[in-house]
């Protein structure tokens, strides 16, 4: 018996449900669950951000320096260190981008969004023991 089948028999025993009505909720769970096919597919062919950018990080609130920059690889859906420091994070096809960052005992986490070649968003984190906040803008080399 298959996984769904099995599934499908345990909401049977519900009183009142009707299965059908979770179809829709295991096709996804089903297509999530697949081993990686379309998305290795976009792995192999290379992501629509792919490359290695420059990301400009200026402060708006609290006592860190203002206007520093990382360099971060983007390989598919992952963000990763294009030099010192430690960056991981992801990337969907829209281009919302999720990001961690750690150089030293400074950290940082931050979000926003990458179009064509450009990117903006905000960041918070603690800078040389400093609560800050504020935006970046990135450029694609």
């Amino acid at each position: 018996m298959t996984c769904f089948q099995r599934l499908m028999t345990c909401f049977n025993d519900f009183p009142g449900r009707r299965p059908l009505r979770w179809l829709p909720v295991f096709a996804a769970l089903a297509v999530a669950a697949a081993p990686g096919g379309a998305d290795a597919a976009a792995r192999r062919a290379g992501g629509a951000y792919d490359g290695t950018w420059n990301v400009v990080f200026a402060t708006t609130r609290g006592n860190c320096s203002s206007a520093y920059s990382v360099p971060f690889l983007v390989m598919g859906s992952r963000v990763s260190s294009a030099g010192a420091g430690q960056v991981s994070g992801t990337v969907n096809r829209a281009g919302v981008v999720a990001v961690n960052v750690s150089v030293g005992a400074s950290t940082a986490s931050g979000g926003g969004r990458l179009a064509g070649a450009i990117g903006a968003g905000s960041w918070r984190g603690i800078i040389t023991g400093d609560r800050c906040s504020g935006t970046w803008q990135a450029s694609r080399s």
